[in-house]
């Protein structure tokens, strides 16, 4: 792990009635491929008691750990599209992981996340 962003507080989107969220951001290293951290992720939330089987899109949850940016991929997949298709609109995305890589490039629009950032 090479950076992990403080914790913010938001409301949450879409489907409104739940309680608010807490987000971060991670910047870490890994010898994964996407797919494979992709999936790793998804085990992780499934050990902790996520279900996603017949829940309600966007409604709570215990915890959602999405891949936003995997170095310069791009793919669309299945099992996942890189970089993250809805990133560059959500604050409670950008603001912390501007915080720790406010120069990391979205590798199709060509903006940094603290240029993104400034558009939301």
């Amino acid at each position: 792990m090479k950076a992990v962003s403080s914790s913010y507080d938001t409301a949450p989107v879409g489907y409104l009635d739940q309680p608010r969220f807490l987000n971060a951001a991670m910047l870490l290293e890994t010898s994964l491929d996407p797919t494979e951290l992709m999936r790793a992720l998804l085990e992780v939330e499934q050990a902790m008691g996520r279900e996603r089987v017949g829940a309600v899109a966007k409604g709570p949850r215990v915890i959602d750990l999405d891949l936003l940016l995997f170095g310069q991929a791009v793919m669309n997949t299945t099992e996942l599209t890189l970089p993250h298709p809805e990133m560059m609109g959500r604050r409670f995305v950008l603001e912390p992981l501007a915080e720790i890589a406010p120069g990391m490039v979205h590798p199709v629009l060509g903006l940094t996340v603290g240029e993104m950032l400034a558009r939301v």
